[in-house]
């Protein structure tokens, strides 16, 4: 195996390979987590691998999910027995092999307010969710029913007079973004090709047959042109603006771009011991603890705006607040949220598809040809981006070659993952030497699995790097470096919002950090003064524009405020991450 690091060398290095002449077996547009599990499934079948990506890694989608990994309880209200057995399956890898540091299993509280009848219907489907995890593997408590009395000891911020009892049942949460980056790392340690910050432009096309792609560099403003035998478009809701790169003859998939929001809140305004699982009127709620804050959402509201720009409007963060108040006794109003963030889920339209109706859409996923060397993967949720990548790879493949080169991703462990049980058990000695009390501790394990000790040896290395950021100390200065030095971070936005996740998880999104983050990145990304003082007013001019675009009271206007205040809008960009 190579190394693992993502560094601006590393990126500069792999195009340079893309471009050598000897061509690729396997081209993958789009660095969302579908993206990098296609890579890292293709990769390690022994096929010559690339992957681009328009923005950062996780930068579309898959850094603005629910962070659960879950079978799916509502569908199995759907009937929808195959998606649930299937992501359950997906759930037990996660957990038991695949990425033990970043998956972790996740209670959740279910208030019932219908005394036996809805406590009868609702263990039955929760039983029969238990027992086909039990079967898929990656166990996890099975239901506990409670009380009222109960439920309210586990979680006293429920309303009395919204519940008689309650059932626990468990799922599994994930820092989304941090999952992504593993399984680029992981590929890139199996040899694929990675580059972030590089669009596909056009297609190279040869009597009909697409043979390459042409790619821009917007890190060095050039472009590049790569062979490849197979190209795969994983751009989620960029997935038919990518086909059309094919030429009008593409025949592809077309996709609904439904939005999901977010709010979130810090620990102290809600009481519980678990997660919430409430059904609404419109979809479910979740109310998700993490170490620091509550995740809470999801809405699910056709988008018709342009995809680089999906914000949460007033309306969006009202019907959170409606849903979530009609339960809590904390009675949350917006002076509470640290942050609101809006993703597009990216889900296959059907062929009579009525306006507004993405809630009823499958999460299903769908591999198509698009035209002769060109295929798209769409549809699907995070949890089963594995077997996504397996069936889109299968695809490209043919059948008959795909039985002589299968897939082994489910026994593949990410990087963090290989180690992370000895790494536990010996971390206990290790914090003694740092100075690391338990929590500091765990929120390293959970981030870094077995690197861990790489963190450590940055410290011993520079130990002013041992030191908590001044504005943001549940972070050390060494989470930052090792974003830049081992996880591809080129930009202030890249290090803030999806390395160190302080945008979402700070009122002010960060900005409070932002001088002693820039001093820490500056040298190992060679900024000079200019360089990093627009970096910082960007990044400012980015928090603003989501805060103005917050107030506004539909996606339109929304949209319009960031389009204006940081120039995106229509024309911006085709291949991006899913």
């Amino acid at each position: 195996m190579k190394e693992s690091m993502l560094t601006a060398q590393s990126r500069s290095h792999a195009l340079a390979e893309m471009a050598d002449g000897a061509g690729l077996d396997i081209l993958v547009v789009g660095g969302g987590v579908t993206g990098a599990g296609i890579a890292l499934d293709a990769v390690t079948r022994g096929l010559r691998t690339g992957l681009v990506e328009m923005q950062d890694w996780a930068a579309g989608t898959s850094s603005r999910s629910s962070r659960l990994v879950h079978g799916g309880l509502r569908y199995l209200y759907q009937l929808d027995l195959h998606l649930v057995s299937e992501a359950l399956a997906e759930r037990g890898l996660l957990l038991d092999t695949i990425a033990p540091h970043l998956v972790h299993a996740q209670p959740f509280l279910w208030p019932l307010r219908i005394p036996l009848v809805e406590r009868g219907y609702s263990a039955l489907g929760i039983g029969l969710y238990d027992l086909i995890a039990r079967f898929q593997g990656g166990h996890v408590p099975i239901q506990r029913h409670y009380d009222k009395a109960g439920a309210l000891g586990i979680f006293p911020d429920i309303r009395p007079g919204r519940l008689t009892g309650a059932i626990r049942f468990y799922d599994a949460r994930v820092d989304d973004a941090r999952l992504v980056v593993d399984l680029v790392r992981t590929a890139v340690s199996y040899g694929a090709l990675a580059a972030s910050r590089t669009r596909v432009v056009d297609f190279v096309r040869q009597r009909g047959a697409v043979t390459g792609a042409v790619l821009h560099d917007l890190e060095a403003d050039r472009e590049i042109t790569v062979r490849a035998r197979h190209v795969i478009n994983a751009t989620g809701v960029w997935t038919e603006q990518t086909e059309g790169l094919a030429g009008p003859q593409a025949q592809g998939l077309k996709v609904l771009a439904s939005k999901g929001v977010h709010i979130v809140v810090p620990k102290e305004r809600i009481r519980g011991r678990t997660g919430l699982f409430l059904r609404t009127e419109k979809s479910v709620l979740f109310i998700i603890p993490w170490p620091d804050h509550w995740v809470i959402g999801t809405t699910d509201t056709t988008w018709t705006e342009q995809p680089e720009t999906p914000v949460a409007t007033a309306a969006d963060i009202d019907y959170i607040l409606d849903q979530a108040n009609a339960v809590l006794r904390s009675r949350l109003t917006r002076d509470d949220i640290l942050a609101s963030y809006a993703g597009l889920r990216p889900l296959l339209q059907p062929l009579q598809a009525a306006p507004g109706e993405s809630a009823k859409v499958s999460r299903e996923h769908t591999v198509a040809r698009v035209a002769p060397g060109l295929s798209a993967i769409a549809g699907g949720k995070l949890t089963t981006y594995r077997r996504m990548a397996e069936d889109a790879v299968d695809f490209a493949l043919g059948d008959e070659r795909a039985r002589v080169q299968p897939s082994i991703t489910r026994r593949i462990q990410l990087v963090g993952a290989v180690g992370y049980e000895a790494t536990r058990a010996q971390a206990g000695p290790v914090a003694r030497r740092m100075g690391w009390d338990r929590r500091r501790t765990e929120h390293l394990l959970s981030r870094y699995g077995s690197e861990l000790t790489v963190i450590a040896d940055l410290v011993r290395a520079a130990p002013d790097l041992g030191r908590p950021l001044a504005a943001a100390p549940g972070y050390l200065r060494a989470e930052v470096v090792y974003a830049v030095t081992h996880e591809g971070a080129l930009h202030l936005s890249d290090v803030l919002e999806r390395r160190v996740r302080l945008a979402v998880e700070q009122r002010d999104g960060g900005c409070a950090t932002l001088d002693e983050i820039g001093e820490l990145v500056a040298p190992l990304l060679g900024w000079d003064d200019a360089t990093l003082d627009r970096e910082k007013a960007s990044y400012r001019r980015a928090v603003e524009a989501r805060r103005a675009a917050a107030e506004a009271p539909d996606d339109a206007t929304a949209a319009r405020i960031i389009a204006e205040s940081l120039g995106t809008g229509a024309g911006t960009g085709a291949a991006t991450g899913a």
